[in-house]
């Protein structure tokens, strides 16, 4: 038997004893042949599929023209790339740069700077809430305040008050003189694929209006279609003054944005941020070949259909296994599936039937179809479903026979 070779990679990452070659829309296909069903779409990220058409061709043309050329220059394909998603958005700016990371750290940095500019250096802290998720550098960790991930990093970075979900008085308590805003996810995603009402959004906007504070709202997830718009804040009924997006944004290129109006911004002034990536031409190129695709007509009509039927499907799931399977929640295609099960075992389940899907907080398995994807092909991922929750109820049977 031949050993295989240790990996040099560091592991951080719980790896999946599968590897992929290439992709086809929805589909992947592994190193040993075997075509899956990617209901992962790399987490939220590759909104187009595999191997979109449009995304090629716009990827290969720019890298035959420019990567790289700093941002000390001017990029006119970056300032057509941020016009469009201004013109799409209540933004006015918006800042380029790597990840949703990087996004969120320049949103905690717009609300902070917003306020030092205007003489008030006291107020930087930033209410967040309970079971969000908003990156992994050290002051994302700390707004995000779950003590599995700040385990070991020493003291979380000061200035984040985090309160129970939809909690308004929690809220209004959590206001104070050092206060700079209020971060929150439009759905929380990691966290479980959980929204709070509308109202709740509603009472945040009128009190960061009341007291002077930015809202600020993480898109990472949820922007680029992935609930069925083109940005989930405008399914809240209010308007942010702050806003991070990445993952779906290059279509499995990296890049992230911080927008942002013309007031919340005031304070961002040469030199007070920057990035050496940020906007770079070949990840300029993806998100303006991702917006070529997603303001077309009936893009979103069908990413909607598809979001009502894939929920209609997976709640008939539940009820014929409600031994397995507890709830479908989340909008769009973000939905997620409360298990009764183990979560690991539903997800190893599934990927024994070439189904893939990703694991969120609250025991939920998050299922992220890319937003092109077919009914045909919802059909078959409910099938591969099916048939992994009468293989675990055939297992929990066995176990409780014993």
């Amino acid at each position: 038997m031949t050993k295989s070779a240790p990996s040099h990679l560091l592991p951080v990452f719980a790896r999946a004893d599968v590897a992929f070659e290439r992709g086809e829309g929805a589909w992947l296909i592994g190193t040993d042949g075997e075509r899956y069903l990617d209901f992962t779409s790399g987490v939220a990220v590759n909104a187009l599929g595999h191997a979109h058409p449009h995304l090629v061709a716009a990827l290969q043309e720019q890298a035959t023209k420019l990567w790289h050329m700093s941002n000390l220059f001017k990029s006119p394909d970056g300032e057509r790339l941020a016009a469009r998603l201004c013109e799409q958005s209540f933004a006015d700016k918006v800042f380029f740069c790597n990840s949703g990371a990087e996004a969120m750290e320049c949103c905690i940095k717009v609300a902070r700077r917003y306020h030092a500019m205007k003489g008030h250096p006291e107020r930087y802290r930033i209410i967040t809430f309970e079971g969000a998720f908003h990156g992994r550098t050290l002051a994302t960790l700390a707004a995000t305040g779950s003590a599995k991930y700040l385990e070991g990093f020493g003291p979380p970075m000061e200035g984040f008050d985090q309160v129970p979900l939809g909690d308004v008085a929690a809220v209004k308590k959590a206001i104070g003189p050092n206060t700079a805003g209020i971060l929150i996810e439009p759905v929380q995603g990691e966290g479980g694929v959980r929204a709070a009402s509308n109202a709740f959004f509603k009472e945040l906007r009128q009190l960061c209006d009341d007291n002077g504070l930015l809202l600020i709202f993480d898109e990472v997830q949820t922007g680029m279609g992935r609930t069925g718009e083109l940005f989930a804040y405008k399914r809240t009924g209010v308007t942010p003054d702050v806003m991070s997006l990445a993952k779906a944004l290059g279509g499995g290129f990296p890049i992230g944005a911080c927008l942002a109006t013309e007031e919340a911004a005031s304070g961002m002034t040469p030199g007070s941020h920057g990035s050496t990536f940020g906007g770079n031409p070949l990840a300029v190129a993806a998100a303006n070949a991702v917006l070529d695709v997603m303001l077309k007509p009936d893009f979103f009509p069908h990413a909607q259909k598809m979001s009502l039927l894939l929920k209609q499907k997976l709640a008939s799931v539940v009820d014929r296994h409600p031994g397995v399977l507890a709830d479908v929640r989340g909008e769009g295609l973000l939905l997620g599936v409360k298990a009764v099960v183990p979560v690991g075992d539903l997800i190893n389940a599934l990927r024994d039937e070439k189904l893939l899907t990703v694991a969120a907080g609250d025991n939920v398995v998050r299922f992220l179809p890319p937003l092109i994807v077919t009914e045909a092909e919802l059909d078959e991922a409910v099938a591969r479903l099916e048939r992994a929750c009468a293989t675990l109820s055939s297992a929990t049977k066995l176990e409780a026979a014993r």
